[in-house]
């Protein structure tokens, strides 16, 4: 199998993994109905937590960000680890595949075959990726994820910081190959989130709220 293969091969893997819609799932399972008929009507935990369910709002961005992280894992530990250059750049084939994988998980969530391509905004599947790939920064992303949702709380503005953030601080810790996928994934982030921005500009977003839904 040629290195284009592996790629295409760990690429359809991330994007069945991604697409299971665990948020849709876990609600079903609680009792809930469809997650799509509140709130947001998206697929992911700040939709979920409008359930009032913390529990289960957790599992949702537990098992969103593994699903996309555990591709990322498998095809840097199961593709051949001989040298590959990407764009000019030295890296490997089990690296290049494991961030074509955790990138095509994220488009899974967001763009989900089973639910007629209409998914969830990859937040918490992006952290999973980020966490698996390059922990270091994934774990300054959930840290800016968390102060601006501490100071504001709202989920899409706290998304929004951490992602524009993700790239710089790549370029200063990783290998330009992660800068470039990273930034794939920062376009993807911003992109689903188009009606959040709108809504924050006009002021009508909505806050994280704890409150259990009657």
């Amino acid at each position: 199998m040629n290195h284009f293969s592996v790629f295409v091969l760990w690429g359809v893997i991330g994007y069945f993994f991604g697409s299971i819609p665990f948020g849709l799932v876990l609600t079903r399972l609680a009792g809930y109905g469809d997650i799509r008929k509140i709130g947001s009507g998206n697929i992911g935990a700040t939709n979920v937590l409008r359930t009032g369910n913390k529990t289960l709002a957790l599992l949702t961005v537990l098992f969103d960000a593994f699903k996309a992280a555990l591709a990322a894992y498998l095809a840097y530990h199961l593709a051949p680890k001989a040298e590959y250059y990407f764009i000019d750049y030295a890296s490997s084939i089990n690296v290049i595949a494991s961030l074509v994988a955790g990138t095509c998980g994220i488009l899974g969530h967001m763009f989900p075959v089973w639910l007629k391509f209409k998914g969830g905004k990859g937040i918490s599947s992006a952290l999973g990726f980020l966490l698996v790939t390059c922990p270091v920064v994934g774990v300054f992303a959930l840290a800016i994820w968390l102060v601006m949702a501490f100071m504001f709380r709202y989920s899409s503005l706290s998304a929004l910081t951490a992602a524009f953030c993700v790239p710089f601080i790549t370029y200063l810790v990783a290998t330009p190959v992660y800068t470039f996928f990273y930034t794939i994934v920062v376009v993807l982030v911003v992109l689903k989130h188009h009606a959040n921005i709108v809504r924050l500009i006009k002021g009508e977003e909505s806050k994280i709220s704890f409150k259990k839904k009657a």
